[in-house]
């Protein structure tokens, strides 16, 4: 069994990939759920969150994300995607949650 993806790693590896300690937000399209990494990010003036707040965001992320079984998935795609986020451009990554999307679709 893999170990849970905790929100640390989770920031480790936004920080790795891109630099930054980009925002993450689920979102859901028609029938799919993705998780978005957003353009505004903790190194912002302007980002709105305390890093202590940003650290419990990431935190509950990785923890929906283990708990769906898809937190190896989200690690691959930020691992080897060239999108990068942008001004008015996130990064979405599609969650392939089986049949648990049913819990969020109803």
């Amino acid at each position: 069994m893999l170990t849970p993806l905790t929100g640390d790693e989770l920031h480790a590896l936004l920080l790795r990939k891109w630099g930054r300690s980009f925002d993450l937000q689920f979102r859901r399209v028609g029938n799919r759920i993705f998780l978005q990494v957003m353009w505004r990010y903790l190194e912002q003036a302007s980002y709105p969150d305390t890093p202590e707040d940003y650290a419990a965001h990431l935190g509950a992320i990785a923890q929906h994300l283990n708990d769906w079984g898809c937190a190896q998935q989200v690690c691959t795609y930020i691992e080897t995607t060239r999108e990068k986020p942008r001004l008015g451009k996130a990064v979405n990554i599609p969650l392939d949650l089986g049949s648990r999307i049913i819990e969020w679709l109803e």
